[in-house]
């Protein structure tokens, strides 16, 4: 339990950010995926100059656009939350999540808004060597945005290049470079992009599938089918490289979050990785919260620790000792975290009572003192736990985070099957006559949101109670106002988003049974 916090309200801004970032995930990664897929496909019609290269471009661009109108009306309520429901997290940081935010807009929103404009409506008007640079534009643009949203995403998950001001009581940044070359912003960036080539490959294999079924549009769907297997297979091999890398960096980073997503409450040697299992209740206690133990697992016997460390004999430390502490591996105790941010906060308060008292000597060496590395790695560092009443809050979601993480492993291996499969069969000739690979490849489209949704729910659920890993919890990010007010804002999101992806789902469906223009 977090200290002075209204549940209620801090639930349901909870509440009401996952829906809005939920129902946004599910636009963005195809306009990820799709824009580059296009962006391919127009070059194949450059360098050919067959108009049937020009048609099927044309019919991917109609349903990218219709996704990218939808996302960018979720988008653009998704950040205004910041200052409605977060204003002490805003006040907190905002000097440096907002930056990139900033960069966002300015660069690569404009970017992409601009070269949209010339990639839908310049066919015929612009030269075909400008229309092509416009459409590879329109997709650079588009990650950029992905890249500036994940670095601040990034630095709530581990926060670098900054320091404590405690005039203003706010976190300003020092290194730009280090925000944005974060190990954590690097790797997300990549496996979250490379997870939205997937979604775009398996959008286009799957409904190129069903013209096939349908014996509709052959031509169309083999040609896209081929793009979409190649590029959705070096995109799958990808997202398997960038989510074990980044597994290794959470390892470092996100401790706490690693233990639960592999469900290990204690530490060990020769560490086994394990592949699926299904979780009980155990006797472990770690404070009040049960530990979870395994009705059923397959494990493969030292991979963890190779893993983590390269060697099979490297300790990944457990739930426990992550929580009560283990002086023999130099870990910290919650504990002595929480006594270590209390000495931190103290001097704040500290610093606020000598400026009130216009004590200007004291003033200047509790600045000095926080403006220490020393003092900011040892002490401020901690400055988050303050506010953790009982040690094992600190603990996530164990089932969600381990749930979701396997699902989301289990899931990707599967579509890189699905991908070779694609290669093979249209490589034989044989694509026509398998209908039951047809089938599981129209199928499987829903799964891929299911996969990268379950992503976001690891990251975001696995670094709980935190909103800024060890600064600042989600209790204390909230803003004051009226819970009743969030609910009922709740309420008319969720009505509003699911008419949204209604009609963005029922034009999209219309506009595939309509098929290309001849």
């Amino acid at each position: 339990m977090i200290e002075n916090a209204d549940l209620t309200l801090v639930d349901w801004s909870r509440a009401q950010f996952a829906l809005t970032a939920i129902y946004h995930w599910l636009f963005v990664p195809l306009t990820l995926g799709l824009s580059f897929i296009l962006a391919i496909m127009e070059t194949i019609y450059f360098k050919t100059g067959s108009e049937e290269w020009k048609r099927i471009t044309r019919f991917w661009m109609t349903l990218f656009g219709i996704n990218f109108a939808i996302g960018v009306a979720t988008g653009i309520i998704l950040e205004f939350e910041f200052g409605t429901n977060w204003s002490n997290y805003s006040w907190f940081v905002g000097d440096i999540f907002g930056a990139p935010l900033a960069i966002e807009g300015i660069l690569a929103f404009f970017l992409e808004s601009t070269f949209i404009a010339v990639m839908f409506f310049g066919w015929n008007k612009v030269s075909k060597k400008f229309h092509l640079l416009s459409t590879w534009l329109v997709a650079i643009g588009a990650n950029l945005s992905a890249l500036w949203i994940l670095v601040a995403n990034a630095w709530m998950q581990n926060p670098v290049g900054m320091a404590f001001n405690p005039e203003t009581a706010r976190n300003e940044m020092v290194s730009f470079w280090a925000v944005l070359f974060n190990p954590v912003a690097i790797e997300k960036f990549l496996h979250t992009i490379s997870s939205g080539f997937l979604l775009g490959s398996m959008f286009v294999l799957g409904i190129s599938a069903w013209y096939i079924l349908k014996k509709r549009e052959l031509y169309l769907a083999k040609r896209s089918m081929l793009v979409a297997a190649v590029f959705g297979l070096l995109s799958s091999l990808m997202v398997a490289y960038t989510g074990d890398s980044s597994a290794k960096t959470l390892a470092q980073v996100q401790p706490v979050k690693f233990a639960s997503m592999e469900a290990l409450a204690e530490g060990k040697t020769n560490a086994g990785l394990i592949a699926f299992g299904i979780l009980k209740d155990s006797e472990v206690r770690v404070g009040e919260r049960v530990m979870q133990d395994f009705v059923f697992k397959i494990e493969i016997p030292g991979l963890l620790s190779v893993l983590t460390g390269g060697d099979r004999d490297i300790y990944v430390p457990g739930i426990a000792d992550l929580v009560s502490g283990n002086k023999e591996k130099g870990i910290l105790s919650v504990s002595e975290k929480r006594e270590r941010g209390k000495i931190a906060r103290d001097l704040l308060i500290e610093f606020q009572d000598a400026r009130a008292a216009d004590d200007k000597v004291k003033t200047d060496s509790i600045k000095t003192l926080f403006s220490d590395t020393q003092f900011q790695d040892n002490y401020f560092r901690y400055f988050g736990y303050a506010s953790v009443s009982k040690a094992e809050d600190v603990i996530p979601n164990v089932q969600i985070s381990f749930y979701s993480f396997h699902l989301m492993v289990m899931l990707g291996f599967l579509f890189i099957i699905i991908f070779a499969t694609a290669i093979y069969l249209l490589y034989k000739g044989d694509i026509e006559i398998n209908r039951w690979f047809l089938w599981i490849a129209l199928l499987s489209i829903p799964l891929t949101y299911v996969a990268s949704e379950l992503g976001w729910i690891l990251a975001e659920v696995g670094r709980q109670p935190w909103i800024i890993q060890d600064l600042m919890t989600v209790s204390g990010a909230v803003s004051q106002i009226v819970s009743g007010s969030v609910i009922t804002t709740f309420i008319l999101f969720a009505l509003l988003f699911t008419l949204l992806l209604v009609a963005d789902v029922s034009i999209m469906l219309k506009q595939i049974k309509t098929g290309p223009k001849h």
